[in-house]
């Protein structure tokens, strides 16, 4: 899949834009927490390994990942972005370029459950649809992540399946199978 790194998504209350080196020691940061690793799968990195993922994953045309922030306005400055991050969103291409595995992640907890994650996922969903060739969309969840399994049963997504190897289970949307809204984009300042 070959995606914009320049793009930014504008919903309502929150923007995506592309995670850029500046936005890793916040990342970091978050990452440091071990609820939230556990609820996202996800190993503990140095702050030098993070900054080679994040080189990583914006090159890599297999993946597409954002930044969420608080806010729709575009920041004049990084500080002033680094302040509005409150998570990130992923969307991985591992089989099929038509076929998109989306991971939401809140990390800033005044955020949960505030419709952000719901904003977010319509956001990547609607630009996926207008500018990839996606046609269905994924989510693994850990078996604990009770919270992220319903996020997902409410967003209409289906249960597929549930790994006890790998103590996740799989969620999936057809593009057919949700309402396309307007999306607007704009060119990523930094």
């Amino acid at each position: 899949a070959v995606v914009s790194t320049q793009s930014t998504g504008l919903g309502e209350t929150i923007s995506l834009v592309p995670y850029r080196p500046h936005h890793v020691p916040k990342y970091h940061g978050w990452m440091q927490d071990k609820e939230l690793r556990e609820l996202t799968a996800s190993e503990p990195l140095s702050l030098e390994e993070e900054f080679e993922m994040q080189k990583s994953w914006a090159t890599d045309e297999d993946k597409l990942t954002f930044i969420i922030l608080n806010g729709t306005e575009i920041s004049e400055s990084r500080e002033a972005e680094e302040s509005r991050m409150i998570g990130d969103e992923n969307l991985l291409f591992l089989f099929s370029p038509d076929y998109g595995e989306i991971n939401i992640m809140v990390a800033e907890k005044k955020f949960l459950r505030s419709g952000v994650a719901s904003e977010a996922l319509t956001l990547m969903m609607n630009y996926a649809s207008e500018k990839l060739p996606v046609v269905k969309f994924s989510a693994k969840i850990t078996n604990t992540n009770l919270a992220s399994m319903r996020f997902f049963e409410k967003n209409n997504f289906v249960r597929i399946s549930e790994s006890e190897v790998f103590q996740e289970t799989t969620y999936e949307l057809d593009t057919w199978d949700f309402t396309l809204t307007s999306l607007t984009a704009v060119t990523y300042p930094f």
